[in-house]
């Protein structure tokens, strides 16, 4: 959720005539008060109830109350599950916490956790909370993907970790070797790295429970450092957003007392999306543990390759609340319309579906919509909100009723929204207890996150759905930092002009990169969706990002798209005159793009400064789209 959830404004579902499922959901209500400099605050008329000290004061109650109900399963080789009970994670938290306290570990000296999603991860996870020892998960990209570690090497210089964890030593054998001095410890579930020693997991597992280690635990304090999660800035290099016990506890309970369908009954998910992002390891972890769920992982991906494993799993096992990005669902539409099987289990009790990362189209929206009614007679919500990183990540919350695309509704119990004026449009801050103290040993970054009274910055806007109606929620309205001018002084606001754009050239486009500042007209650079020219053309191979960027078909396809976007344009701030059908991926190394898929606008823009220049040349090449 470190962007927003949704960025158009288009109406999704409005004419469906299906009722909503009924589920319990808190019913936000603001206070709203305006200052003579146009400053506005918002702050929900309901109080937050009490949190945690501790979140693994939730695995205790858990443990004790529902000991053999299963927190977390995993695929095994012979395809069944790898199952972790709430017994079984408290005593292997307490084994390795045990093991943890004696190698001197702390924030100075915290953890980092190279692997991708598992079970082993999770219990290094739990482990390091319970002992009150601060770990950062780290994008597996970073070292399988990188092909200079620039971004692994900058964070291992700025954590100073004491312990690094890969599951898989020979997979990460390459960047641990290049990253990791020979005084930091390495601990693997398998493998090895030539050359080094490294500790097996089972042997953290087998440490008998040290005499200290409730007077540990007890220790630890709602300021207490529970874990880094990584963000990075328009440089590329990462953030180390700081999240304390206080952070991760208090946001539970905001998600718990919105969402008030998990108080109905233990939520069940099916979840890919990574732990070394805030969606993923903040949001899904969490609100598993705090309301005694079940987590099945999936090792799935939105992509050719990786849907089949989505769907095979959420053929077995049906969710109460799923939670993806715009791209999962796009890829598992398909799969849902022509698998009646498949179409039955999801829907069997899901109570609601959630995005966040970017736009979902109002055609996939539409779709599921449709989709859950023929099987269901109801409409399953769709529901998304606003949040960040620095935000824990819950900050807004729409609500079943007005949810739609491009709404991110109001703020949820605990936290203050304060809405600024900035260049014409209100730019959203934050305050409350899930709002992060800033970044790890980057204290001039912090200094400018936060304003004089200590609301946490966004660089979005927003604007309200109904200017004399507060409680109708907010539209998103872009980010501050995007938007830019013409050279005839003209304001182009580029989150809203880049959903747009999107929706209108679905299924080809997954991304765009709006150029023109102090130019007379806009250009775009496409990030084509290569399972949407597979539509287009099924010949295409599924990775082949030159050829579908070249092909007579797409770009036909393409074209007719643009000059229709074109035409229901209504001035220079959102005509689109020229493109480019980007035929190289975006580069993880260079900042362009996160693990995830977000677009970095500004690190294009930079780094791709050749390709803008062609897209203004008076006489454009034969790769650039230009409008007659």
């Amino acid at each position: 959720m470190s962007a927003p959830g949704a960025m158009n404004s288009e109406t999704a579902g409005a004419e469906m005539v299906a009722p909503l499922r009924p589920i319990s959901f808190g019913n936000p209500a603001v206070t709203v008060e305006r200052r003579p400099d146009g400053t506005i605050y918002l702050r929900p008329k309901a109080s937050l109830g009490d949190y945690p000290v501790r979140i693994t004061d939730r695995l205790h109650h858990w443990a004790d109350a529902e000991p053999n109900r299963v927190f977390m399963a995993e695929r095994k080789a012979d395809g069944g599950w790898r199952e972790l009970t709430y017994a079984q994670l408290l005593a292997s938290s307490r084994a390795t916490a045990s093991a943890l306290l004696t190698r001197g570990l702390s924030a100075e000296k915290p953890i980092v956790i190279l692997s991708g999603n598992s079970i082993d991860h999770a219990l290094m996870i739990f482990g390091a909370l319970y002992a009150g020892i601060p770990f950062c998960p780290v994008s597996p990209a970073y070292s399988l993907v990188s092909k200079d570690y620039g971004k692994l090497a900058f964070l291992m210089k700025l954590l100073t970790p004491g312990l690094v964890f890969a599951d898989d030593a020979t997979a990460f054998a390459d960047a641990l070797r290049a990253n990791v001095p020979d005084s930091i410890e390495i601990v693997a579930t398998r493998g090895e790295v030539p050359g080094r020693r490294v500790t097996p997991l089972a042997e953290l597992f087998a440490t008998p429970e040290s005499a200290g280690l409730d007077s540990a635990h007890d220790a630890i304090g709602p300021d207490t450092i529970a874990k880094f999660l990584l963000t990075s800035g328009s440089t590329g290099n990462p953030k180390a957003v700081i999240n304390t016990q206080r952070m991760i506890c208090a946001n539970q309970v905001m998600i718990r007392e919105t969402l008030a369908f998990l108080k109905d009954e233990p939520p069940v998910i099916i979840d890919w999306l990574p732990w070394n992002h805030t969606f993923g390891g903040n949001h899904n972890i969490g609100l598993t543990l705090y309301n005694g769920g079940s987590m099945y992982l999936d090792e799935g991906k939105p992509t050719p390759a990786g849907i089949g494993q989505t769907v095979q799993n959420l053929r077995e096992i049906a969710p109460t609340v799923y939670f993806n990005v715009p791209k999962g669902y796009e890829s598992l539409l398909p799969y849902l319309r022509d698998d009646a099987g498949l179409r039955k289990t999801f829907f069997s009790r899901l109570h609601a579906m959630f995005f966040s990362g970017a736009a979902l189209s109002p055609y996939v929206w539409n779709s599921l919509d449709e989709l859950s009614a023929q099987e269901t007679g109801v409409r399953v919500s769709m529901l998304t909100g606003l949040g960040a990183t620095e935000t824990a990540p819950f900050f807004m919350s729409v609500n079943p009723r007005t949810s739609r695309s491009g709404h991110v509704g109001l703020p949820v119990l605990g936290n203050d929204a304060k809405l600024v004026p900035s260049e014409g449009k209100i730019e959203v801050r934050a305050r409350g207890p899930n709002v992060t103290p800033g970044y790890w040993r980057q204290p001039e970054l912090t200094a400018k996150a936060f304003d004089e009274e200590g609301f946490y910055k966004f660089g979005d806007a927003l604007k309200p759905a109904d200017a004399a109606d507060f409680d109708a929620g907010f539209d998103f309205d872009g980010r501050i930092s995007e938007d830019f001018k013409l050279a005839s002084g003209t304001w182009v606001s580029v989150g809203p002009l880049r959903a747009r754009f999107v929706a209108a050239c679905a299924p080809l486009v997954r991304d765009v990169v709006i150029a023109g500042i102090n130019r007379d007209e806009l250009s775009a650079l496409v990030i084509l969706d290569l399972d949407g020219c597979r539509m287009i053309n099924p010949t295409l191979a599924a990775d082949d990002l030159k050829t579908a960027a070249s092909d007579p078909k797409v770009r036909q396809a393409f074209c007719e798209r643009l000059a229709k976007f074109a035409a229901g344009s209504t001035g220079s701030s959102t005509r689109i005159a020229r493109a480019v059908l980007l035929d190289t991926p975006l580069s993880i190394d260079l900042g362009e793009v996160t693990d995830k898929g977000s677009v970095n606008q500004r690190a294009v823009l930079e780094h791709r400064a050749e390709v803008i220049e062609k897209l203004y040349a008076t006489t454009p090449s034969d790769n650039v789209i230009a409008l007659k």
